[in-house]
């Protein structure tokens, strides 16, 4: 049984300082097996097809790093250059600055920015928001009756209606409410990074804690945006952001609790979907990361189910939780000395480069599966 053990070594050559001592020490016995290996043929042939067959498996392997570290690279050569003409552009600079600065510091310039972001609607009285020079302050004491009145004249009831309702939110919240995803980056820089590493690493210990420290901004909106309700049709609230705010029907808290137990990253897909129209690519890259990751989860769980015993559960249990809880610690307090270059460069990683590795992930899982099947 060595003898075979150390022949099988000095083919595959994966031993070869066992194999040099074996030939010293043993070199008559080696010599006399390898004269009846060679003479006879079957055995001759099972070991080169051994041979050949862990020769190809390197090779296969090599090949499989090699194609995603180049996908890797051209990814990165990609996103930089996607980061320099945006940084240096300064696209949407403006509109990122408003949902971070208070309404009554707004300047007239940045009044009229927020009327033209409202809608196709609201540019007719652009102009007399110009020519009244109208700033944040002037903004925030507008109401029904000035609107209806000269200078400002909306007869269209719909349209006043519409911007009461605006002019609510910006009330209400303070700042200009984020449109899309960089004007809530730019608003919430912490919380954006916190989500987007914590949603992909501990997806249900992270929505809890939005339900338990976060509920209203932030819970509220993902869940009716992935459980809506269709028993709202008061026309009176047929906005968005009032709709985000009602409390949810035993219904919705039925399906969203389902799918935060068994399908966590459906959430998040489904949350991305919503967003389609305004960010196409980046919901794809989304959509895709978290389909990726409800994988590599199913095989997790088989993985646990086939080697771990129900006594180890509690430790492992106790360990994932205290790592969860030091990275969050360390996040808290290294997050105020990260420069903003450092920060959008983990954003964009996590953001954009996550599925291609996990793609890497998925196809290792399925060739360790696929070996241990055989």
């Amino acid at each position: 049984m060595q003898n075979g053990h150390n022949r099988s070594a000095s083919a595959t050559e994966v031993f070869p300082t066992n194999r040099d001592a074996t030939d010293r020490l043993f070199g008559e016995v080696v010599n006399r097996r390898k004269s009846e290996i060679d003479s006879n043929l079957q055995i001759s042939q099972s070991l080169y097809a051994f041979q050949r067959y862990g020769n190809n498996l390197g090779r296969m392997r090599k090949n499989h790093r090699g194609f995603f570290s180049g996908v890797l690279t051209a990814l990165t050569c990609v996103a930089v250059v996607v980061l320099v003409y945006h940084w240096s552009s300064g696209g949407g600079e403006q509109q990122e600055m408003l949902s971070s600065k208070a309404v009554p510091l707004w300047t007239a310039e940045e009044v009229l920015s927020w009327l033209e972001q409202l809608g196709p609607w609201a540019r007719p009285y652009r102009e007399t928001f110009q020519q009244e020079k109208v700033n944040g302050r002037l903004l925030v004491i507008l109401g029904e009756e000035e609107l209806n009145k000269h200078p400002y004249s909306i007869e269209n009831q719909a349209h006043r209606q519409a911007l009461l309702v605006e002019l609510d939110r910006l009330k209400t919240l303070g700042v200009k409410p984020p449109q899309n995803l960089w004007e809530y980056k730019a608003a919430n820089a912490g919380k954006s990074l916190f989500l987007v590493y914590a949603l992909k690493r501990s997806p249900r210990l992270t929505i809890f804690y939005l339900y338990l420290f976060d509920y209203t901004k932030t819970f509220l909106p993902l869940l009716h945006t992935c459980c809506p309700s269709a028993q709202n049709n008061d026309p009176l609230l047929n906005n968005r952001f009032l709709n985000m705010q009602l409390q949810p029907s035993r219904g919705q808290w039925v399906e969203f609790l389902v799918k935060y137990c068994l399908v966590p990253y459906q959430l998040i897909a489904e949350f991305a979907w919503d967003w389609l129209t305004i960010h196409y690519w980046t919901s794809c890259f989304i959509i895709v990361n978290a389909m990726l990751l409800s994988v590599l989860e199913v095989f997790a769980m088989w993985k646990l189910w086939r080697r771990t015993t129900i006594r180890s559960i509690p430790l492992m249990m106790w360990n994932y939780w205290w790592k969860v809880l030091s990275q969050v610690l360390a996040f808290s307090l290294l997050w105020p000395l990260v420069p903003q270059f450092v920060y959008n460069c983990f954003f964009y990683w996590a953001l954009y480069f996550s599925p291609v590795i996990n793609i890497d992930r998925m196809i290792r899982q399925v060739m360790l599966f696929d070996r241990q099947a055989r």
